[in-house]
């Protein structure tokens, strides 16, 4: 995830921003709700945008 390189944010750091381990890991494969969208771009200080892959 690009948004987390530029964060420098670990999974660690995630969880530490309350966002559980296997929420993250379930939206690593692509599998997320938009909150929890909303939730990880707001931890990372970034739009949902960026984080979302659309399908063209």
């Amino acid at each position: 995830m690009l948004a987390r390189a530029r964060a420098c944010m670990g999974q660690k750091d995630l969880e530490a921003a309350g966002i559980p381990k296997g929420t993250l890991c379930t939206a690593l494969r692509g599998n997320v709700k938009p909150e929890t969208a909303g939730k990880i771009a707001k931890a990372l200080g970034v739009d949902v945008t960026e984080i979302i892959e659309t399908e063209d």
